[in-house]
C-alpha cells in the first residue's frame, strides 16, 4: 500500500472514531419475546415523558429486535412497546443526565392469548417490509417455490428475474451482490443459492440502495437470504419430501427424469445457547430440446447449419449446514456457522446438423453435409464455507464486531465432443479442468451513538485465488491415441485482493430518517497464464464509493425515500481466462484477460403507502454504467462461432418498479410486483467497424394470488414473466413460468400436503422455452431452448415445536460465475 493509500485510510479511520462532542443522550434496549425468548423485529417503539406521558419519538425494532433513541436532552424518560398480538408494556422511568447512555437490556413481551387463537384461523401474515435501504418478503407466502432452492423464492421479487438459461437479474443487471444471513459469499451466487432448500429460507431482503458499510459489489445492488431458526426454547424439527410424477412430454430425451429430495432442520434453544442443523438432496432433472438456425460468411463462402435435438439436464445437489450462537450475557455474543455442499450437473445435447455452403455473389451451392453432434458437459463442486462472528456492547451501546469467513470451492469437470457421420467418428475431442477457488474475508466493524443518530466504521480484508488448469485433446478419425493441443490447454492462476475502509452515519429527526457514507477501497488484480506463452496481467485500482438515502414519513400512510451510490461489478476468472474452450460442436468460449471491470452509479426515489389491508411502493431508478462487460460473438471457422466477454463502452438503464400486497377479504391475498425499464447498450464491439447500439424497453411481471379455501385448505397461483431484452449484438426473447398449488394441513398445522402444477403449458401456453439471437455483418445465430412444462411434483412437510413460529403474527459472489 503507498503513502496516499495509507494517508487516506488514516484519515477516513479519524474521521469513523473521532469522539462526539455534543451532549446529548441516548435510550436503548432489545424487545424479547417471553414464549420463544428471541428478539421481536418490528415492534412499534415510543419514547414518552415521565408525568405528563408526552410523545417524544417512535421507530421500530430492527429485525434484531434492538431500538435507539439518540439526541436526548437531561429528562425523565419511558419506554412503550405495542405489537400486534402482544400485550403492550411500559420500561420504568429512566432519568437522563448530560451526555448519559441508557441500555434498558431486554424488555420482555407476552404473548395474548385470544389473538393468537383467532390468528390461527382467520389472520394473514405482514409479507413484506419497506425500510429506509431495502424492502424485506416473507418466503412462505411463495407456496411455488416449496421443495425448490432459495432461486425459486427470489425470482418472485418484484425487480428479480430468472430467464431459461436460469440468469439471475435485479433491475435487468445480472451482477448482484448476495449475502446469506448477512454474510457475504465468495462463490458463484447461483450456485449456492441453487443449492440452499426453499424450505430453509425465511426472507428475502432486496438492498436496493447499499450503505457504505456493504462491499460495493454488483450493479443492481444485493440480495440477503435469512434461513429459519428455532423460535421456542427446547427442540425444534422440521421435516420435508418431495417427489414428481412420471413426466408428461420428454421430448425424446434418451433417460427420463427424476424428480426427488429430502431436507431436515433441527434446532435447540436453552438458556445461553442457540443450535441448529440442517441436510437436504434434491434431484431435480430437466428434459429439454433446442431449435437453432445458423449461418457464417467468410469471404464468398456463407455456410448455413441449422440444427435440432436434445438438450437436456441431470442435476443433484446434497448439503449440509451448522449453525451455533453462544450468548453469555446482553453484552456478548459469538457465533459460528459451516456448510458444506456438493453440486452435480451433465448436460447433454445430442444435435442434428444439416449443413449447407453456397456462393455468396451466385448462390450457388457449393457442398452439403449432415452428421450428428453429441455432447455431453459435466460440472460439479465440492463447496465448503465457514465464519466466526464476535460481537461485544459496551457500557455507551457502542459495539465492535470481529468477523471472519473462509470459503473453499473445489470445481471440476469435463466436455465430451463428439462428431458423427453416418457411423464414422470423424472427431473425437475431450476438455478436461479442475479450477479450484479459496477465499477469504475478515472484518472489523465499530458502531458509537452519536447526537441523534449512529457513526459506524471499519476495515476489511479479502482475497480469493483460483488455480486453474485446462486440457484440451482431440483425437481424430484415423487415429488411436488422444493428443493435447497446447492453444487450447494451459493453466490460469487468478489472485485478487481487496483492501478497504468505510465510515457512515444514519440517524433520526422527527420524521426523517437519513443514512450516508463513504467507502475507500484498493483492489490489485493479478492473472498469470501459463499456454503457448508466459503472461502476466496486473490491474491496481484505488475507488472511492459513496452513497447515501433518506425516508421520510409523510404521515401513518405515507412515505417518500431516495438513494444514491456508486457501485462496482468485478469481473469473474471465467470471464477473464483467455485460454479456448470447446464447449460444443458450434461453439467456442473464451474470455479476455484485460477485461476491465463495470463500475456504475445508482440513484432512486420511492414513494411507499400503508393501508389497512395491504400495501404498496412504487421506485423510479436509474443506472449508468461505465465498461459494461458483454458476451458478444464473431466468426472463428465457417462452422464454429468464437464466444468472447468483452467490454462495450456504457450502458444505462432507467426504470420504474412497483411492488403491492393486498387482502381484500380475510381469505384472500394478493401479491404483484412489476418492473419496467429502458436499457441502452453501445461501443465498439471487437474488430467490427461500426459502433453498436441496441435499445428497447424491457419489463417483468411476478404476481401470487392465494385463497384460503377453509381453514386448513389454501390454493395458490403465480406467474413470473419476463419480457424480450435487448443485448449488444441481438435480443433474448420473453420467458413465461406459471405455475398453480394446492395445500392442505393436518394435525393442527404439524403435517401438511403440497400439490404443484410447474410450468403450466397444457399445449397452449409458451411456458419455460427462451429463444436467444445474435447476429453482426458476417453471421447469424439463433436458437430457441425448450425445457420441460407440466410438471407435478408433490411435497409433504413435517413441524414438530414450529420452527419460525413468530411467523404467524404480524410483524459465493465467485461460485457459480465459476461454476
Amino acid at each position: 500500500m503507498n503513502s496516499l493509500t495509507r494517508s487516506i485510510t488514516y484519515l477516513l479511520f479519524f474521521l469513523a472514531t473521532m469522539p462526539a462532542f455534543a451532549q446529548t443522550g441516548s435510550i436503548g434496549g432489545i424487545a424479547f419475546d417471553k414464549t420463544t425468548q428471541r428478539p421481536l423485529a418490528f415492534v412499534s417503539v415510543s419514547l414518552h415523558q415521565t408525568g405528563d406521558s408526552v410523545l417524544v419519538d417512535g421507530q421500530l425494532s430492527d429485525t434484531t429486535g434492538t431500538f435507539r433513541f439518540n439526541g436526548l436532552k437531561s429528562g425523565s424518560y419511558f419506554i412503550r412497546l405495542q405489537f400486534l398480538g402482544y400485550n403492550a408494556v411500559e420500561s420504568p422511568s429512566v432519568n437522563l443526565t448530560g451526555n448519559q447512555h441508557v441500555d434498558l437490556g431486554r424488555i420482555v413481551m407476552e404473548v395474548n392469548p385470544q389473538f393468537l387463537n383467532e390468528v390461527e384461523v382467520t389472520g394473514q401474515q405482514l409479507q413484506s417490509i419497506n425500510r429506509i435501504d431495502k424492502q424485506i418478503y416473507k418466503a412462505d407466502q411463495f407456496q411455488a417455490a416449496k421443495g425448490g432452492t432459495a432461486i425459486d423464492v427470489i425470482r418472485n421479487m418484484p425487480a428479480v428475474s430468472v430467464d431459461g438459461q436460469g440468469q439471475i437479474t435485479l433491475r435487468g443487471a445480472q451482477g448482484f451482490l448476495v449475502l446469506i444471513n448477512g454474510k457475504p459469499i465468495q462463490a458463484d451466487a447461483a450456485t449456492i443459492l441453487s443449492q440452499l432448500p426453499a424450505n430453509q429460507v425465511e426472507n428475502i431482503e432486496l438492498i436496493t440502495a447499499p450503505s457504505a458499510k456493504y462491499d460495493p459489489d454488483g450493479r443492481g445492488g444485493i440480495i440477503n437470504v435469512t434461513t429459519k431458526k428455532g423460535a421456542d426454547d427446547g427442540f425444534a424439527l422440521t421435516a420435508n419430501l418431495q417427489g414428481g410424477l412420471p413426466a408428461i412430454e420428454d421430448y425424446g430425451n434418451l433417460e427420463s427424469q427424476q424428480r426427488y429430495g429430502a431436507d431436515v432442520t433441527v434446532n435447540y434453544r436453552k438458556d445461553k445457547w442457540d443450535i441448529s442443523a440442517s441436510a437436504n438432496y434434491l434431484r431435480n432433472d430437466n428434459a429439454g430440446f433446442r431449435d437453432g438456425d445458423v449461418y457464417t460468411i467468410i469471404g464468398d463462402r456463407k455456410t448455413s447449419f441449422p440444427s435440432q435435438g436434445e438438450r437436456s439436464f441431470d442435476k443433484y445437489n446434497y448439503g449440509g449446514r451448522f449453525n451455533v450462537s453462544y450468548t453469555p450475557d446482553t453484552r456478548n455474543q459469538l457465533s459460528a456457522g459451516f456448510f458444506a455442499s456438493h453440486k452435480f450437473q451433465d448436460r447433454l445435447a445430442d444435435i442434428h446438423y444439416n449443413n449447407t455452403t453456397t456462393d455468396v455473389k451466385t448462390g450457388t451451392v457449393i457442398g452439403r453435409s449432415q452428421y450428428f453432434n453429441s455432447n455431453l458437459q459435466r460440472k460439479q463442486g465440492g463447496f465448503i464455507l465457514g465464519n466466526l462472528d464476535y460481537t461485544h456492547t459496551f457500557r455507551d451501546s457502542s459495539t465492535l464486531t470481529f468477523s471472519t469467513l473462509y470459503e473453499r470451492a473445489n470445481l471440476y469437470g469435463s466436455t465430451l465432443n463428439r462428431n458423427i457421420e453416418g457411423s464414422d467418428t470423424v472427431q473425437n475431442t475431450v476438455s478436461t479442468y479442475r479450477n479450484p477457488l479459496d477465499g477469504f474475508r475478515g472484518k472489523l466493524d465499530f458502531a458509537v451513538p452519536i447526537g441523534s443518530g449512529l457513526w459506524e466504521s471499519g476495515y476489511q480484508y479479502r482475497r480469493d485465488a483460483q488455480d486453474g488448469r485446462f486440457v484440451y485433446e482431440v483425437r481424430e478419425a484415423d487415429e488411436t491415441d488422444f493428443t493435447v493441443i497446447p492453444a487450447f490447454s494451459g493453466e490460469v492462476v487468478a489472485v485478487n485482493q481487496i483492501h478497504s475502509v468505510y465510515t457512515q452515519y444514519s440517524g433520526k429527526s422527527k420524521k426523517l430518517e437519513y443514512m450516508g457514507g463513504l467507502r475507500y477501497e484498493y483492489a490489485n488484480r493479478d492473472l498469470q497464464v501459463r499456454s503457448l506463452s508466459d503472461d502476466d496481467y496486473q490491474l491496481n485500482l484505488h475507488n472511492l464509493f459513496p452513497s447515501a438515502s433518506v425516508l421520510y414519513t409523510m404521515d401513518d400512510h405515507w412515505k417518500a425515500k431516495a438513494g444514491v451510490s456508486r457501485r462496482v461489478q468485478r469481473t469473474s476468472n471465467f470471464e477473464l481466462n483467455p485460454i479456448p474452450e470447446r464447449e460444443h460442436s458450434e461453439t467456442l468460449e473464451q474470455g479476455d484477460a484485460n477485461l476491465l471491470p463495470e463500475f456504475i452509479y445508482l440513484a432512486e426515489l420511492g414513494i411507499i403507502r400503508e393501508f389497512k389491508t395491504g400495501s404498496f411502493f412504487t421506485t423510479a431508478y436509474f443506472q449508468d454504467i461505465k465498461n459494461p462487460i458483454q458476451r458478444v460473438n464473431n466468426v472463428f471457422a465457417d462452422t464454429i462461432l468464437n464466444r468472447v466477454f468483452t467490454n462495450a463502452d456504457r450502458a444505462t438503464r432507467l426504470g420504474i418498479e412497483f411492488g403491492a400486497n393486498y387482502n381484500p377479504v380475510k381469505w384472500t391475498q394478493l401479491y404483484l410486483g412489476a418492473n419496467l425499464y429502458q436499457s441502452t447498450t453501445r461501443g465498439m464491439i471487437l474488430d467490427y467497424a461500426e459502433e453498436r447500439e441496441n435499445q428497447a424497453w424491457v419489463y417483468t411481471i411476478n404476481g401470487n394470488a392465494n385463497v384460503q379455501l377453509t381453514r386448513r385448505f389454501s390454493v395458490q397461483g403465480n406467474v413470473n414473466f419476463l419480457s424480450a431484452r435487448p443485448t449488444v449484438q441481438g435480443e433474448d426473447s420473453r420467458f413465461l413460468s406459471p405455475n398453480l398449488s394446492l395445500k392442505h394441513t393436518f394435525l393442527d398445522g404439524a403435517l401438511t400436503a403440497l400439490v404443484q402444477w410447474q410450468n403450466i403449458g397444457m399445449g397452449i401456453l409458451p411456458s419455460n422455452e427462451q429463444r436467444i439471437t445474435t447476429w453482426a455483418p458476417d453471421f447469424y445465430t439463433t436458437t430457441n431452448y425448450i425445457y420441460e412444462v407440466d410438471v407435478i411434483m408433490l411435497n409433504l412437510s413435517f413441524n414438530l415445536n414450529r420452527l419460525t413460529r413468530q411467523l404467524k403474527l404480524p410483524g459465493s459472489e465467485f461460485g457459480e460465475k465459476e461454476f
